[in-house]
């Protein structure tokens, strides 16, 4: 039997939302605006000048160490000396890094469940979502989103990093910032594709690429490609990253340890500037929604991103869209969102986007888990945690 999709009229609606949101609104049109929630956040930062170092590298050996960094240092992953804290982690950019064949060649950066089912049942009050796990949802078949990209989601896109296996992915979307009306360099992503956890630190090389290969080129035809159509609106690196204390602490590659704070958010800078932020290149921005409500009122959540794992090869965006339900890894963790989708490695840290009460497309959650057979992905609800972590790198951002 197929897999359902529920409710039709509802996805449908949520599809169209987005497309509108990529095209419709200029930034002219954005209103963003921001909470003074007390960030539980850890901090980061870096960019081309790097106003921060590794502990251990004196000022004024600056020029000579970000030659190194740019002509193979960063390629280091010894473990004494992988740059871990907030207050390590740093980015130089590194012009033409990202090529297409690089882009193209990048493996999945997720992290799956152990098992291939998901906890038990767990009792819960029926007001409340906190400490429940509702039946395992039916999968529901990854669709391929409409091209151009830039038409239908130009807000969604990859995030491109180096770790100590080589090029990886993710997906990401572009979000508002409160500090920045209608002018967001400021990028949202899972964790874990930013943060290898409590055994490892900062990835390094990270830079995001919004509707990479707009017109959905297939994989033989993406090395030779002219960079416009792989990168319609160029590549953006990370000047900044933050996450959750939570997942640097508890974070692991696979299992469910820290899902429930799987969270992150990239600050960026293009790599050839134009003098436009990125959501003026774009077109527009997603708001965040930070009041994580309930299933039972949210009648349509949709996942989308760029699967890389078989049966997908990376190189085209998919969705899923679901009526939610509630997992449960820790009674005395957040509960996480659920849904129906056959989506793989590469779709972490792509956006969940719903309507609010006010009828206007939000990013709700983001990827973070799946089981091995693939039938359903799993994300954080963003709560206080995730409030912080924003907040905190809006106001890092502000007076610039």
């Amino acid at each position: 039997m197929s897999p359902i999709r529920r409710p039709a009229l509802a996805a449908a609606a949520l599809t169209a939302a987005l497309a509108l949101t990529a095209t419709a609104c200029g930034p002219s049109d954005d209103k963003a605006a921001g909470g003074d929630t007390k960030p539980s956040a850890t901090a980061s930062q870096a960019s081309d000048d790097l106003p921060s170092l590794p502990k251990g590298i004196p000022t004024q050996d600056l020029e000579k160490w970000k030659q190194k960094w740019k002509e193979g240092a960063w390629k280091n992953w010894d473990k004494d000396q992988w740059m871990r804290e907030a207050r390590d982690f740093i980015n130089p950019m590194i012009k033409e890094h990202w090529k297409p064949g690089n882009m193209k060649d990048a493996r999945a950066g997720d992290k799956t469940l152990a098992s291939k089912g998901a906890p038990g049942t767990v009792p819960g009050s029926g007001s409340s979502d906190q400490g429940v796990t509702d039946p395992e949802p039916r999968p529901v078949t990854a669709k391929a989103v409409k091209l151009p990209y830039r038409q239908n989601a130009a807000p969604v896109g990859k995030v491109f990093f180096d770790g100590p296996q080589g090029h990886m992915v993710c997906s990401a979307t572009v979000v508002k910032d409160p500090a920045h009306p209608g002018k967001s360099n400021m990028v949202w992503t899972a964790g874990h594709c930013v943060h290898a956890g409590q055994k490892g630190g900062w990835y390094r090389n990270i830079a995001f690429v919004p509707s990479y290969n707009d017109k959905g080129l297939p994989a033989s035809q993406v090395n030779s490609a002219p960079m416009q159509d792989v990168a319609p609106y160029g590549v953006w690196w990370a000047n900044w990253a933050q996450t959750s204390s939570q997942w640097i602490a508890q974070g692991a590659e696979s299992g469910g340890a820290g899902a429930p704070y799987d969270f992150a958010v990239l600050h960026v800078k293009q790599e050839t500037p134009t003098g436009k932020s990125l959501e003026e290149t774009v077109g527009n921005a997603l708001p965040v929604d930070f009041s994580t409500p309930q299933v039972k009122s949210i009648q349509s959540m949709g996942a989308w991103g760029y699967p890389a794992a078989a049966p997908f090869d990376g190189q085209k965006m998919y969705d899923c869209i679901d009526r939610p339900g509630r997992l449960t890894l820790q009674p005395a963790q957040p509960t996480m969102y659920r849904i129906g989708c056959t989506m793989t490695g590469g779709s972490s840290g792509g956006g969940w986007f719903a309507k609010g009460a006010d009828g206007k497309l939000a990013l709700v959650s983001n990827t973070s888990i799946g089981p091995a057979g693939n039938t359903w992905l799993a994300g954080p609800r963003l709560g206080p945690e995730a409030k912080g972590v924003y907040d905190a790198l809006s106001r890092k951002f502000a007076n610039q």
